[in-house]
């Protein structure tokens, strides 16, 4: 079993940055393939980003692509999702999630955290 905080949001202006974390307990991070999600109000949950267990792969949304970059700390447990040039449309609540089994490139994620706010004002 795997349990996820997230944590690093906050407010920020347009053109700015954030660093999001995600601690995570449990054996299973480090052969977890994980992935950040966001979801704006009124709208659908989508996929930001995912990182493979080893960190050798990563994918990321063509919307936050050049700008947000995912990383993994295996000893530490963390998973990490640095931000830049933040847009008001990034404004969202972020979540990171864990698929247990490994899956790349299409994961099926059974653990998430209960998420942390975004805001960017313009």
């Amino acid at each position: 079993q795997v349990q996820l905080v997230e944590s690093g949001g906050g407010l920020v202006q347009a053109g700015g940055s954030l660093r999001l974390s995600c601690a995570a307990s449990g054996r299973s991070f480090s052969r977890s393939t994980m992935g950040w999600f966001r979801q704006a109000p009124g709208k659908e949950r989508e996929v930001v980003a995912a990182i493979s267990w080893g960190g050798t792969a990563s994918d990321y949304a063509d919307s936050v692509k050049g700008r947000f970059t995912i990383s993994r700390d295996n000893p530490k447990n963390t998973l990490y999702l640095q931000m830049h040039s933040l847009q008001a449309d990034d404004t969202a609540v972020y979540y990171c999630a864990a698929d247990t089994s490994a899956g790349w490139p299409s994961p099926h994620y059974d653990y998430w955290g209960q998420g942390t706010q975004v805001t960017v004002s313009s």
